[in-house]
């Protein structure tokens, strides 16, 4: 194998890539990248064995070949050589190591044989849909930030994608929660994927895929199996591993019995939350929302800091008091883009709904906090 390449190409190739690879490893296979060599194009793949990105780039090429090679290292040396260089890759024969040339820098990488190195991208995936760059991405965003990290509820641990029903229009929905939030937001369902299977995917999938949409085209292909999901772009394969798992029935949680109603220009709210919780005390980081007719009142207190308290004016007519977790608040608040922000709540006992007045395909559920 011997090619030259730009320095910015493989740069940006070996970005996309070296992410996926985990700092430590146990199987030292998975900590390189494998490089393929053919017809004036360079193939870089790695896996964590339930997630593989495959990219493809042009390159100089004057000798087809594959290997494997460092992830971290190549892209560690190739980030460091200086700007408009050309790199060139060469195997030695024996297919044991890797030199790496640029001006009058020279580096020997050692090689893992290719055959050690797992394929977990082959094979056909029934479902097929193409879905906007856009709309992927505010898939994703939405929700997002709602997905579970405690380990042992691993089925939390990612996006549950699904076709589902919306007052009679068909939409592909995505929702994410923690147990304390809850992340809803819908499309239409693009042409296709009535049929597809309702699926899980994990979270270090979600964050390797919204790295890579911004620089989409713009449709994404998306494949999908009971096991497996797929995403095409451009030069671009991503490959994942599902959640083994059954996602909860989210409708449960979403009440439906609120009736006091109150508005809020959402960055008024945000500011003001994020203002106030300054003062609250680290752990829960608790704010009390207290509602009296056109007025909203914010407050924290700590015994450590002192106390906050922030009005705001609002329109309806309710009188309550209740509290939540600042920061799950304002990952929710933050979210909303339009000029008006709704509360839907009960009691001081029951979750709470937040909608954005101009977007009715968002909804969002938060959990009280005794305060």
């Amino acid at each position: 194998m011997k090619l030259s390449i730009e320095r910015a190409a493989l740069l940006r190739s070996l970005n996309h890539v070296q992410s996926v690879v985990e700092r430590r490893n146990t199987i030292p296979i998975l900590a390189n990248v494998l490089l393929k060599a053919d017809d004036g194009m360079l193939t870089l793949t790695t896996t964590d064995m339930d997630l593989e990105i495959n990219e493809s780039v042009a390159a100089d090429v004057s000798s087809d070949g594959t290997t494997t090679a460092p992830a971290h290292t190549l892209h560690d040396i190739v980030r460091k050589l200086p700007d408009g260089s050309d790199v060139e890759l060469e195997l030695n024969a024996e297919g044991t190591q890797m030199t790496v040339k640029a001006g009058r820098s020279q580096f020997k990488l050692s090689c893992l044989p290719t055959e050690d190195f797992p394929q977990i991208g082959a094979g056909d995936l029934p479902s097929s849909i193409a879905v906007p760059a856009a709309d992927l991405r505010a898939l994703i965003d939405r929700t997002r930030f709602a997905m579970s990290t405690e380990e042992t509820r691993y089925y939390l641990n990612g996006i549950y994608f699904h076709p589902a029903d919306q007052e009679g229009v068909a939409v592909l929905r995505a929702v994410a929660t923690d147990g304390h939030r809850l992340a809803r937001f819908e499309m239409p369902l693009p042409d296709g994927a009535a049929d597809m299977p309702s699926v899980i995917i994990p979270r270090k999938t979600i964050g390797e895929l919204r790295k890579l949409i911004d620089e989409a085209a713009d449709t994404i292909q998306i494949e999908l199996s009971e096991a497996k999901i797929r995403f095409v772009f451009d030069h671009i394969v991503l490959t994942s591993k599902l959640i083994d798992g059954t996602f909860p029935d989210y409708q449960r949680v979403i009440p439906e019995g609120n009736d006091k109603i109150v508005e809020v220009d959402p960055k008024l709210f945000t500011s003001a939350i994020d203002r106030v919780s300054t003062i609250s005390d680290g752990k829960s980081r608790a704010v009390k929302v207290a509602l009296n007719g056109k007025q909203m009142t914010i407050s924290a207190s700590s015994a450590e800091s002192g106390s906050a308290t922030e009005e705001l004016e609002v329109n309806g007519e309710i009188d309550i008091e209740i509290g939540f977790n600042a920061k799950y608040l304002l990952d929710i608040t933050s979210q909303i883009e339009g000029e008006g922000c709704r509360l839907t709540l009960a009691d001081p006992a029951s979750p709470t709904i937040i909608q954005d007045n101009s977007d009715p395909s968002s909804l969002y559920v938060i959990m009280p906090l005794r305060v």
